[in-house]
């Protein structure tokens, strides 16, 4: 269990569940023509490779944000407080994995955060790391 900094603004469910669908449509829109390019096994399996450098690239990021986290205006954020700029790449990794644990059982992983007291999924309970709103963790950066 994850034990970090006093709890302070925390992103919502509703911004993190939309965020985390805008990502997963352009991360979708890849693997269908991957697949349909490809073939189904190999497609699939470079869609999937896709997703895990899309989420590890801009979650390890300064900013800690995808494309849909920065739509939404929330990031990932390190829950010690340790750094302010963002959580690099192995911990952005270790986030994408805790994805499909989240997923698991019923999805029960990511429904957590609607009774967890600092409002952490359990792939955030993995890294170590707090959604947070851009607005009370202001971003100093963007990838690229």
């Amino acid at each position: 269990m994850s034990t970090g900094v006093a709890s302070g603004a925390r992103a919502s469910f509703g911004r993190r569940l939309v965020a985390y669908l805008l990502d997963g449509v352009v991360l979708g829109v890849i693997a269908i023509l991957l697949e349909a390019i490809l073939g189904r096994l190999p497609g699939g399996g470079l869609g999937i490779l896709v997703g895990l450098v899309y989420v590890t690239y801009f979650q390890g990021s300064p900013s800690g944000q995808t494309p849909g986290m920065r739509v939404f205006g929330i990031r990932v954020y390190d829950f010690t407080g340790a750094s302010t700029n963002g959580i690099g790449y192995g911990r952005a990794f270790i986030r994408w994995i805790g994805y499909y644990i989240s997923g698991l059982v019923c999805g029960l992983g990511f429904f957590w955060m609607l009774w967890d007291k600092e409002k952490q999924c359990w792939h955030d309970k993995l890294a170590s790391t707090v959604v947070v709103p851009i607005d009370q963790y202001p971003v100093d950066s963007w990838p690229g």
